[in-house]
């Protein structure tokens, strides 16, 4: 590995055989595609292959289901938790090894959101307060609220190719190697700055 240590997530299987994954794939879906009041639990449960009630098991009534899917709190407490210095590099690899794991991106669903007037907005409010809002907090010097936004968008530009590209080389590349190639431009917008001195 080059440029820095960074420590891949555990693949922890506490979804495994509850279906729970599955419902939440198919509740991002959902609700990312279409109008909440369209959406409902019989349909999620369909497509996730379980029953309505191990919906409601899991997640409770369908709004409480939504606030789950526009929830990125979780995702963005495991890609930030990393000294800055090596940020950049865990970010890269705990998205791809997320990706994998879960089979959807833990940030890209922000991205149907845009557009959208409907219950949907919350995902773009949620997004800019638990992602962006939280990456300027991490940062120093200046233009820190731009280069969150920057950084937020390289995360979803790099979930936005490996969907594009499923099966193309990014689906054979470790994530070490990834990173390898795509973190550099992520720290220097991280830690980057102080390099250039004083404009």
């Amino acid at each position: 590995m080059t440029g820095g240590q960074a420590t891949a997530p555990a693949t922890g299987s506490a979804d495994a055989g509850t279906g729970r994954g599955a419902i939440l794939r198919a509740a991002r879906r959902a609700f990312t595609q279409r109008p909440y009041a369209e959406v409902t639990i019989r349909q999620i449960a369909a497509d996730a292959g379980v029953s309505p009630a191990l919906v409601v098991k899991h997640f409770g009534r369908k709004e409480e289901l939504f606030n789950t899917v526009a929830d990125f709190g979780p995702a963005a407490a495991e890609l930030f938790d990393a000294p800055l210095a090596l940020l950049g590099r865990h970010m890269v690899v705990t998205l791809v090894v997320r990706r994998r794991e879960l089979k959807s991106d833990p940030l890209l669903r922000v991205v149907f959101s845009l557009g959208n007037q409907d219950e949907r907005s919350l995902l773009r409010d949620r997004f800019h307060e638990q992602v962006t809002d939280a990456l300027t907090a991490r940062l120093s010097g200046p233009d820190r609220s731009l280069r969150a936004e920057l950084l937020a968008g390289h995360l979803l530009g790099l979930g936005a190719t490996l969907s594009l590209h499923r099966e193309g080389a990014g689906a054979l590349a470790t994530p070490e190697h990834i990173a390898d190639l795509y973190a550099p431009a992520l720290q220097k917008l991280i830690t980057g700055w102080a390099a250039r001195g004083p404009r």
